[in-house]
């Protein structure tokens, strides 16, 4: 089938388009604003993308078109399908179509926490062998993609309470066919389509009972209106909470290791469930992950199965992620842009990455956000910030004046409360501002829905050798300084998401100063092609990207890590605590790796690590 989506750049859209040409549909589609994540994505599934609006987008003749919920009924695009006789359908509707009717659906709802928990969710399915299809509404970093299409029985789809399409204001995940559901909360949101609360729980309350009775609910105990809404409910019921909770599942804390990882004890009916090692931060991570795992047991999965793979769960692109760290300075991604996601994000980075100062960027750009209705709210959830700086609200004309975010207003409220706060307007005012306040040791948190304006590289860039994680269009400079300094590698393709590594200038034109990939490897993971530009050694940078791996590696729930180097860059090594070793003493799963196949060379040193 010809498939036109229309919005295709959208988390939601832009999935939809990878799985379909997964399952073998020719996809094309048009967008106006394009930028990553799903940009990168998208090229790499060589989508076409038509920028912008117009009839002639149509001219492939498809055999339908695919509207998102941006789109009036009066779009250019719209009205061109029409006189052209071609069939308008939604997003949830065809994905319900083509793909939940002959599978199980797992879907994770609720206002907060949807994308992290159905990534793991996803995750956990997939590293016990069952083989998941999943369509997410952000990139799961250990898939690196927001969609699968697999041979297993289980379809695990993010389940958004926002309206469908033009032609139908319900929900989208009223169509998913919900057999197993998570529901992590429910709160107001949406402020653009929803009236008031009670609109919201009247949703959600529509689609708690379409799960038939041989069907299962679970659902956070935490959540006072989640638990009302689950008496919707026509099936098994199962809790999950915090420590102290009256739930089926609960947690509690005990402990706490290098690299920001969590030590949980898990209880089910009272019983102890065993020990977690866990890479998430905050409450409401801790909470969920919590019932991710009751899912699991409730999809038949074995505990020790479960375990290893929330030890290796990676998180989510922008949410919560490192996005570089520069001149002591870690800087992190936040999707965050309701108050009660800001007050718990905000809660599980202070103090995580560094003892200093947490700074935090807040762009409100949602429907919601831009709006009054939480005025007073955002003061309380930003108040857990050292030091804010906020962005005007985006787009203010689209919301009526009488209902606009104050911005000012929220500024001197959080004044008020000793937080120094202050209005700041456009990207390159805002990177000199933040430049100017954060110091070695400080985390600056981005928060936005949108792009905020390409603020995280920028800001970077100003700080000086920032270290970030390689992207698709870095392929080309890593392949280049590998080449200068004679190290032999395999094709770039599938392995470039593994490095890190130092731009040169502050555009992907300006090459890169210095690489290193970290290869995952069991439970230990390896560090291989460590190369430094030779005008460009003796500056520690090489010292600066190891250090930087290092606490990567050890974030990530590595155990050990091994270093493949040589004789120029061995003292860096050395002064990092590695140890050199025999080749033949790795582990079996880091002789598996490419890294041990292509190292052939009788001058590599062979270095480790216990972190």
């Amino acid at each position: 089938m010809k498939l036109h989506l229309i919005g295709i750049a959208g988390t939601g859209m832009g999935s939809l388009a990878g799985l379909l040409r997964a399952a073998g549909h020719e996809v094309r589609g048009s967008d106006e604003h394009v930028y990553p994540p799903m940009s990168t994505q998208l090229a790499e599934q060589n989508i076409p993308v038509m920028q912008g609006f117009r009839p002639a987008n149509l001219d492939w003749a498809p055999d339908r078109v695919v509207v998102g919920n941006v789109c009036r009924r009066d779009h250019v695009e719209v009205l061109a399908a029409s006189e052209r006789r071609i069939p308008l359908i939604s997003f949830p509707a065809l994905l319900s179509e083509l793909f939940l009717t002959s599978r199980r659906s797992v879907v994770v709802a609720g206002t907060h926490g949807k994308t992290t928990s159905s990534s793991l969710m996803a995750f956990v399915l997939a590293q016990a062998g069952r083989d998941p299809s999943f369509l997410i509404g952000g990139v799961p970093l250990n898939f690196r993609r927001s969609w699968r299409l697999g041979a297993g029985p289980e379809f695990v789809v993010e389940g958004d309470e926002y309206d469908t399409a033009f032609f139908d204001k319900k929900s989208k995940f009223l169509h998913y066919r919900p057999q197993v559901v998570i529901l992590t909360s429910v709160e107001f949101d949406h402020a653009d389509i929803f009236a008031n609360e009670e609109a919201v729980k009247d949703a959600f309350r529509e689609f708690i009972a379409l799960i038939p009775p041989e069907g299962h609910l679970v659902v956070c105990a935490a959540s006072p209106g989640a638990m009302e809404v689950a008496r919707a409910a026509r099936c098994g019921v199962t809790t999950y909470g915090r420590p102290g909770a009256d739930a089926d599942w609960t947690f509690e804390v005990t402990g706490r290791k290098l690299g920001g990882r969590t030590i949980l004890r898990l209880a089910c009916a009272g019983k102890m469930m065993g020990t977690l090692d866990v890479g998430m931060a905050g409450i409401f991570n801790l909470e969920n992950l919590t019932g991710v795992i009751a899912a699991a047991h409730v999809l038949g999965i074995e505990q020790p199965a479960i375990t290893q793979a929330i030890r290796r769960f990676l998180g989510v692109k922008r949410r919560q992620e490192i996005v570089g760290v520069a001149a002591g300075v870690t800087v992190v991604d936040d999707f965050a842009h309701h108050p009660t996601a800001i007050r718990e994000t905000l809660g599980a980075l202070k103090g995580r990455y560094g003892p200093g100062k947490l700074i935090v960027a807040f762009e409100p750009r949602s429907a919601t956000s831009r709006r009054s209705v939480f005025q007073h709210d955002f003061v309380g959830a930003l108040a857990v910030a050292d030091e804010v700086v906020l962005a005007p609200a985006y787009a203010p004309e689209k919301v009526p004046a009488d209902q606009r975010l104050d911005v000012e207003r929220l500024a001197a409220d959080l004044r008020s409360h000793e937080v120094p706060a202050r209005l700041v307007s456009g990207v390159p005012a805002t990177v000199e501002h933040l430049a100017l306040r954060a110091a070695p040791g400080d985390t600056v948190v981005i928060m936005s829905s949108g792009d905020y304006g390409g603020l995280h590289d920028k800001l970077l860039q100003r700080l000086g050798d920032p270290v970030r994680s390689a992207r698709a269009e870095d392929q080309e400079a890593i392949d280049h300084l590998l080449n200068r300094v004679g190290i032999t590698h395999a094709d770039l393709h599938r392995t470039w998401p593994s490095f890190l590594l130092i731009p040169a200038g502050g555009e992907v034109s300006d090459g890169i100063a210095a690489c290193v990939a970290i290869e995952p490897a069991g439970d230990d993971a390896l560090l291989r092609l460590l190369a430094v530009a030779p005008e460009r050694r003796g500056e520690g940078l090489g010292y600066l990207l190891l250090e930087t791996a290092m606490r990567k590696a050890r974030a990530e729930g590595a155990l050990h890590l091994y270093l493949v180097t040589d004789e120029a860059q061995r003292p860096v090594g050395e002064k990092l605590g590695f140890d050199v070793i025999v080749r033949k003493d790795v582990t079996a799963a880091v002789a598996a790796t490419d890294e041990y196949q292509m190292a052939r060379s009788k001058t590599a040193i062979w270095m480790r690590k216990e972190l």
